[in-house]
Parts: C-alpha cells; structure tokens; sequence
C-alpha cells in the first residue's frame, strides 16, 4: 500500500486529498485566511455577533461589523482579539471555526478532513497567550497548529529572502499591534512589539476630536477619517483633505457636523507614531553592525493596514535616514507569509511553535 504523506495525493484504489493546509492572519481588525494553492481566500473584520443571554453566535465577519454600535439591547458585537491576541478564547474559537467553513471545499466539509494551520502571532506575545491561540486551533478541528511571529511572515509574504545570511528590516503596523523586528538566516535577530497601531490611531482621532471640537464620534467614523483624510505628516502640496463628519455634541447632546483636515489628523496621530517610530529607532540601536549596514543597502519594509497611512513610510525615513518602502500587498502579507511558511517548516523550524509539543507541557 503506498504511503499517503499530508499536503500530498495518493492512490490506493481510487484519489486521495487531504485537508488542506491553511495560514491565518489572526488580526484585531481583520481576519485573513489563505490556502495553498488557491491564494487569499477571506478577508473579513474579526468581529462576532452574539446574544446577550444566550451566547449564541448570531454573525461573524462583515455581517457581524455592520452590527458594531447599531445592535438592539440583546445582541451585542464585539471583537475576540484584542492587542492581537486573545481576549475571549471561547469567542475566537467560534470565530475561527465558522471561518473556516466558509473557505473549506466542499470535499473536505464532506469527510471532516482537519486542517493544519499556520497562524501569524505578534512577537511580543506571552507563553499563555500562546497557549490561547493554539487551543482555540486545535478546538476548532485543526490537526496541527503552528505559530510563527507576524514580523517573519509578514517578510516572507513581502517576498524579503529571510533564510539568507544578510539583515532585514520589518515594520508590520496591525490593527492591535506594531511588530518591528530584524530577520536574518530564517529568525528574528532583534525585536520589540508594541500595543499601538490602528486602533490606537483610531482612538487618538477620537480623542483629538472630543478635547477640540466637544463632538462625541465613533469607532467607525474615526476609521472612516482616518481612511479618507489622514495622514503621518503632510509631505506635498496635494496631502492636504477636508472631511465633513457627524457626532453627537458634548454640551447640547444634539448632532452636529463639522469639518476636519488632514493637519487636524496629522496632530491627533502625533503620539502614536511618535511611540512606534522610537520603537523603531531602538530596534535599530541594538542590531549588530553587520546587519544595519544590509539594512542601510536594503532599505526598511513596511507591511500591515496601518502602515497605508499616508507619508508614514516618509516619517520613518526622516527619523532613521534609512529608505522605507511599503509593500505592495501590505495588508495581506501577514497571511500570505502564513501560508508559504506552511511549505517552510524545515528552514523555520527553529522560529516556529507547534501544538503537537507545546500543548503537552
């Protein structure tokens, strides 16, 4: 009988397949899943509807995001992950199981074939948090999880050549979390994870327009301001955008609108990019010499949903001296490096966390 070996096909009578092999980008603000073979296969908020008595899952995905603010007094949405990792492991698992049935095929819903999953963690994650993450796959009917740290998928999705023996540099900007770090030979040489990225962008908008404007706004309209108008630093003539937004006014507590500009943004963001660009500096201080000289040749990659904040690659530049690019398929490098780390286990080894061991300690 010939052996079957997962990820492969065999003939014993008739065609085997297995499950296929999954990477997930499991983000604060959008859950990613690709699959070998078939690329990108969802891109979703990472949001779960339930009822409030109940605990009964109601939505998931875009469904459940339409839901954010809106719900009536027994539903509520919310997001599992929080900072980029899990904040409600019971939650996640729901998320990460309904998600994956919808990318499934329907050979594989049909036989109950179990996944492997490769799933992107930040780098500053601790060891129960890792734990979390790797349970909650394994509950969801994976039959094997691995993480990897996000920096280094982020790299390999950006297509950097990490297994080679020169330095290069990350900035992966989530929704929960920057991950900054320097990779060489397949790991992560220096590191350093910060709780600040697009959320956090999001809440300094609200924050700015509640202490300057007394206009009361929202998650989603902060966003929705941030997509449209704003910026890192206003770096040409043409960076300059008004925007006409609608709140809720502190003093009367009636609507009100009022128009911001890409400088009021600019001022807003001032503090958390400050505290990412520092982040990124001190990485820099403490890479061996060797490495910051490949790095000066190769440039800094950005990668992640924040880092298409406009000139915020220009920022970095002007902080470090050093040339910034972002990646031509920035959000979803996370993922797509998930999925190609799957056919990367044997130069990732020393960089990778496996179920298989690390739920049996």
């Amino acid at each position: 009988m010939r052996r079957c070996v997962p990820g492969h096909n065999a003939t014993w009578g008739t065609t085997l397949r297995f499950a296929d092999d999954i990477g997930i980008d499991l983000g604060t603000a959008t859950f990613l899943i690709y699959i070998k073979g078939r690329g990108l296969v969802l891109q979703e908020p990472s949001v779960i509807a339930m009822a409030r008595d109940t605990k009964e899952v109601m939505a998931v995905g875009e469904e459940a995001y339409r839901m954010l603010g809106r719900t009536p007094g027994n539903i509520v949405a919310v997001r599992p992950i929080k900072d980029g990792v899990i904040a409600d492991d019971a939650l996640t698992e729901q998320m990460i199981t309904r998600f994956l049935k919808k990318v499934q095929t329907g050979y594989n819903r049909l036989f109950g074939l179990r996944p492997q999953l490769m799933i992107g963690v930040p780098s500053g994650v601790t060891d129960v948090e890792r734990r979390a993450v790797l349970r909650a796959a394994i509950n969801a009917s994976a039959r094997r999880a691995y993480l990897i740290e996000e920096p280094l998928a982020a790299a390999i999705g950006a297509g950097l050549a990490i297994a080679e023996p020169v330095g290069s540099m990350v900035v992966d900007v989530g929704g929960g979390s920057s991950d900054i770090a320097v990779i060489s030979l397949g790991g992560i040489v220096v590191s350093e994870s910060l709780k600040i990225a697009g959320n956090e962008f999001d809440e300094a908008i609200i924050r700015y327009v509640r202490r300057k404007e007394n206009l009361m706004i929202g998650d989603r309209t902060a966003e929705e301001i941030k997509i449209k108008i704003g910026a890192a630093l206003v770096h040409r003539e043409g960076d300059q955008r008004v925007a006409e937004i609608r709140g809720r006014d502190l003093i009367n507590g009636l609507p009100k609108t009022i128009e911001l500009t890409t400088e009021d943004i600019v001022e807003a963001l001032q503090e958390p990019l400050s505290r990412i660009v520092e982040a990124v500096k001190r990485v820099l201080e403490t890479t061996p010499p060797e490495l910051v000289s490949d790095i000066i040749d190769r440039g800094i990659v950005m990668t992640g949903g924040g880092s298409l904040l406009l000139n915020f690659d220009e920022l970095v530049r002007r902080a470090t001296g050093i040339p910034v690019a972002v990646a031509e398929n920035a959000v979803e490098a996370v993922a797509v490096g998930t999925g190609m780390a799957l056919e990367m286990i044997p130069i990732l080894r020393h960089g990778l966390i496996s179920s298989d061991n690390y739920l049996r300690r």
